[in-house]
């Protein structure tokens, strides 16, 4: 039996569904792209924390739809956000409690990624411990071409995982890069049909619903134990870094010319 949550933003643009020890957590905003808005990660890091603080559920999924996983933040949203006053590296922003909720988080946490995963899309995944692809994904970290740094603790974790220079060449250049290459590098488990990919990781979580509750999070906490403060340590730095990117130059031009619908001129910047 399937328990309500209330934790979904506006118009139902993440759903949270608990059943048999799993707590599943989809981005439903296909028509935006699934693009994030701060409301939407409120209601994220709400969901994360509901699902930790309860006893019967074992793990947690991520997922999109087949055609996409997410386009990272909303621009509109996270313009309007800055032209507010709030601060890119305000810890009480949804954004960072979320990316912080999560890198905590002591349950088993998996993601199955359809089609583009742009931007946080990506870096939140680097916070999972299963990730599965359809053959349809493509992840990007394009932070340098809208003048801004990585986050999510992203440059440090990156590097770690994919070697400096492979972590270089996605964070510098900023090029989509597939599935199979994620695979290669150890960034996703296993790449099946888009069709496949959403119930691939709810098969899986099954299995770890069906496991002792201790033992998973005693052998998570183990695995993370060398880097946990670390990793908030560098999403710290990483946020001071990106406020002060973002009220540069370089970003001010990159967001114009996205909204005017044209190429960047950083001949300045």
């Amino acid at each position: 039996m399937s328990r309500p949550q209330d934790a979904a933003a506006p118009a139902q643009d993440i759903l949270v569904h608990t059943e048999a020890g799993v707590t599943t957590i989809t981005f439903n905003r296909a028509d935006k792209k699934n693009s994030i808005t701060e409301a939407m990660y409120a209601s994220l890091a709400d969901a994360l924390a509901q699902a930790e603080a309860d006893a019967a559920v074992r793990c947690v999924v991520l997922q999109g739809d087949m055609a996409i996983f997410s386009a990272g933040n909303d621009i509109g949203d996270f313009l309007r956000q800055s032209a507010a006053g709030a601060a890119s590296d305000d810890a009480e922003r949804p954004v960072w409690r979320f990316l912080h909720t999560l890198a905590a988080f002591p349950k088993p946490v998996l993601a199955a990624v359809c089609g583009p995963a742009v931007g946080i899309g990506t870096t939140l995944l680097l916070h999972c411990d299963l990730v599965y692809a359809g053959d349809n994904a493509a992840f990007s970290l394009p932070f340098v071409n809208l003048g801004l740094c990585p986050e999510a603790a992203s440059s440090l974790l990156l590097p770690q995982m994919l070697g400096y220079h492979r972590a270089a060449e996605v964070l510098l250049l900023g090029e989509p890069f597939l599935a199979e290459a994620a695979l290669e590098v150890g960034l996703v488990n296993r790449v099946v049909p888009p069709s496949e990919c959403n119930l691939l990781a709810q098969t899986q979580a099954k299995k770890l619903a069906a496991k002792p509750l201790s033992a998973l999070i005693e052998t998570k906490r183990l695995m993370k134990a060398g880097q946990a403060a670390q990793v908030r340590e560098r999403m710290r730095e990483e946020g001071a870094s990106f406020a002060r990117l973002m009220a540069g130059p370089a970003a001010r031009e990159a967001f114009s010319a996205f909204m005017q619908k044209r190429h960047p001129d950083f001949s300045n910047c």
